[in-house]
């Protein structure tokens, strides 16, 4: 899925340049006063005073107005001093206003900001109108369109917006993926599409496939992919180096949650829970889109990706509660509920992962309800190996717009992963604290690695959040390379 043409042009967007567009965007700081060489400036005055609004409410409730030449422009005001979060938030909804039109086009400016500021918030604007400019996969008789080409009027070089460009793409890649159905994203399938963006970026691939994952005793992620009478399941290892790089670069290991359908196994899921259950996968689109991101920003780190690609399902072989299982690094784990399947993939791949010796391991995961029971969809939940890293996290949600929490994890929680038959118990029945009860049973596997577990209760948000306008959001992609940024510089 490609996105808009981007285009710069020198001159300013004027009131004459203005109306020959069909779809305009006027990106503002916050002010006051409104000066009189705005595009525009006539109708959002009318606009206003119709509303009963101040000039400085457009850094909250954008608008939008039909202009000279029969096109529509929006007006937004960016607010310095607020969150990121808020800022992205204020350029979606402005955004959205162009958007319900189907735009072909979107020429945009930004006005009454110079330097640094101007090209920042020309960035911003950017980024908001390529996410949300793409039409995201369904069958439908007459598709939606989506938008062709996007035009910057003002001073900046095309080649300052590289950055935003890579991370848009990353995150477009993710949201396609994880919305695909359920009966074209197959593992097999998917570890395709795999095979076709590993050859077509230069990245080394290899695949762990059911027998040969059977083989080495990875009994963890093969209870959960023989329900599947495809056994089409594997742990998919893609490897990125930098031109260049020397044997001493930091490594990061990126492992991805990827189970394409989860019925929730013998614990079958109601039809309520089991309806968008194809992104489940979700965890696994993050890493590969994220380990795109990083090689097209250039980051002076190599990348490991991991991504455990499976099904969850109901068959006379799939896994049932009371069997116990032996990991692949011979840890026995009793099975207390099957729709707890994510950790068990997961547990494998990150054995595989630490293995390979990273300097940091970081998995992505839609992995528990009840994370979404403790921060809902608008934040994701992190936990991490130590104080450093949680502030990292933190750190990197903020500068990126995507919000995470940190949760403890201490060892007086190990109490409710106890078994009386196995090592450890997969999960308990209980439910209480189950999302810190899954960072406790995957940080098993990690061997101490410095590690990163992001649990994505904020991969989908009914109305968007942020940047982007559709439910699947795409969230982890940004933070990971804000986070990574960040982690090199240490």
């Amino acid at each position: 899925m490609s996105l808009a043409k981007f285009q710069v042009l020198p001159g300013p967007l004027s009131h004459s340049v203005l109306e020959r567009h069909a779809h305009a965007l006027i990106v503002m700081p916050l002010v006051k006063v409104l000066r009189g060489e705005l595009p525009g400036l006539a109708q959002l005055q009318a606009v206003l005073s119709r509303r009963d609004m101040k000039a400085e409410e457009l850094a909250k409730t954008p608008v939008a107005a039909d202009i000279p030449g029969g096109g529509r422009c929006a007006w937004v005001m960016i607010d310095a001093e607020t969150p990121r979060f808020e800022q992205l938030s204020a350029l979606r909804r402005a955004v959205q206003l162009l958007q319900e039109e189907s735009p072909g086009s979107i020429a945009f400016a930004v006005c009454g900001a110079v330097g640094e500021t101007e090209l920042l918030l020309a960035r911003e604007a950017l980024y908001v109108i390529l996410v949300n400019g793409i039409i995201l996969p369904a069958k439908k008789k007459q598709p939606a369109k989506p938008l062709q080409r996007v035009v910057l009027y003002g001073h900046a070089k095309p080649a300052d917006f590289s950055a935003v460009l890579a991370l848009a793409r990353a995150n477009v890649l993710a949201r396609e993926l994880t919305t695909l159905p359920p009966n074209e994203l197959t593992p097999g399938h998917y570890r395709e599409r795999v095979r076709d963006l590993a050859q077509a970026q230069g990245w080394e691939i290899e695949e762990y496939n059911f027998k040969r994952l059977k083989k080495m005793n990875a009994g963890a992620f093969c209870a959960v992919a023989q329900g599947s009478g495809d056994r089409d399941a594997a742990i998919v290892h893609l490897s990125y180096r930098p031109k260049g790089a020397k044997g001493t670069q930091r490594r990061v290991a990126l492992v991805g949650k990827g189970i394409c359908f989860d019925t929730g196994g013998h614990n079958l899921k109601p039809a309520k829970y089991m309806s968008g259950m194809h992104e489940d996968m979700n965890g696994s689109a993050v890493a590969l889109s994220l380990l795109l991101a990083v090689q097209e920003l250039r980051l002076p780190v190599a990348v490991d990706a991991w991504l455990a690609i499976a099904q969850n399902h109901l068959s006379p072989e799939a896994y049932k509660q009371n069997d116990i299982v032996t990991a692949l690094d011979g840890t026995s784990i009793e099975i207390v509920h099957t729709d707890a399947e994510g950790r068990l993939v997961l547990a494998d791949t990150l054995t595989l992962a630490a293995r390979s010796g990273p300097d940091l391991l970081i998995d992505f995961a839609t992995l528990t309800g009840s994370m979404v029971a403790a921060l809902g969809h608008r934040y994701s939940g992190v936990f991490a190996s130590s104080e450093e890293l949680a502030h990292l996290a933190v750190g990197a949600g903020r500068q990126s717009g995507e919000r995470v929490s940190v949760f403890p994890m201490d060892e007086d929680y190990e109490t409710g992963l106890e078994s009386k038959v196995a090592d450890v118990k997969q999960c308990s029945l209980e439910g209480e604290a189950d999302h810190i009860l899954a960072a406790r049973f995957l940080q098993r596997f990690t061997a101490k690695t410095p590690w990163l577990h992001m649990d994505l209760s904020a991969a989908n948000c009914s109305g968007g959040l942020g940047a982007v306008a559709s439910d699947v959001t795409g969230f982890g992609v940004a933070w990971g390379a804000g986070l990574l940024s960040q982690w090199c510089l240490i």
